[in-house]
């Protein structure tokens, strides 16, 4: 299995054999005798490249998940626990992050000297698997996909604006009064450039335009409080400017839309002790 997960990723005999230090030979041995093993053909070669059947594909992607079970149970039989070791990249959304994510990490460093945080901020959504990430925090909805999801907390979206707009525009007490004002709308919303509000038969989705659009919920938040418009941001983002009144929240009674906050990790088995031990220590303090 190792030998084949190498021909995959390095895409020639030559080189797996040389990251495993063996033949060429041997390397297509090993791979001629698993195909006999199975009873089917794993990769299709001509002169100049390899490529992988369909049955190799997903032999392949179970090879993956097998081969990181058998290095986990070498580490638990080495050892009485596993420990928390090594790099842990993450990926987590910028303004998230910033609040909620970073005022927690200097204690996990302390539990756990042994990790190393490599956090990379960024709203979009990143590919775990293709940029190498061990986990990354998402806020919002999930896209089916084949990664395993925790849910940490739940957050609520809010209709705000600064008191100078309102007090300039008019304060709109129906959804669709909206149409009529300057919004501030998130590049990376799920729902677009519609805002929605309220469930069921009560549910009502507006469209809306205004002069700004940001990838960053911090930025329109900075936008609003200058007078430029509304926004429709997470609690999170807002909380201390309607706190302070810098921002006044609007429907409130109409706006029911939640956010789940989740911790994405590949799908396996067995967590490593440091993916495990992190998204623990997140679901405890936002508990």
């Amino acid at each position: 299995m190792k030998t084949f997960v190498a021909v995959v990723e390095t895409e020639s005999f030559t080189a797996a054999g040389t990251r495993l230090d063996i033949s060429k030979a041997l390397v297509s041995k090993y791979v001629g005798t698993l195909e006999d093993h199975l009873g089917t053909r794993l990769l299709n070669r001509t002169t100049r490249r390899l490529s992988l059947t369909e049955s190799g594909l997903a032999y392949y992607e179970r090879c993956l998940q097998i081969l990181a079970d058998v290095d986990e149970a070498e580490q638990v039989a080495a050892q009485s626990a596993a420990i928390p070791r090594g790099t842990l990249k993450v990926a987590m959304p910028v303004s998230f992050g910033t609040v909620r994510i970073a005022p927690l990490l200097t204690e996990y460093m302390r539990r756990y000297p042994e990790v190393r945080l490599d956090i990379a901020l960024a709203d979009r959504r990143v590919d775990l698997i293709e940029d190498g990430y061990d986990l990354a925090i998402r806020v919002g909805n999930l896209p089916e996909s084949g990664l395993i999801a925790r849910k940490l907390a739940t957050d609520r979206i809010v209709l705000c604006a600064s008191p100078a707009y309102l007090k300039a525009h008019g304060v709109p007490h129906m959804p669709e009064e909206l149409k009529q004002h300057a919004c501030l709308n998130y590049s990376y919303s799920s729902s677009g450039d519609e805002w929605v509000f309220g469930t069921g038969k009560t549910r009502a989705a507006v469209h809306v335009d205004g002069p700004m659009r940001a990838n960053n919920g911090d930025m329109l938040r900075l936008a609003a409080l200058d007078g430029a418009g509304l926004i429709w941001q997470p609690h999170f983002i807002v909380v201390d400017d309607l706190k302070a009144g810098r921002l006044v929240e609007l429907m409130k009674e109409r706006s029911s839309t939640k956010l789940g906050i989740y911790a994405i990790y590949p799908s396996r088995k067995h967590l490593s002790a440091k993916v495990r031990t992190f998204v623990d220590y997140l679901a405890a303090c936002m508990a």
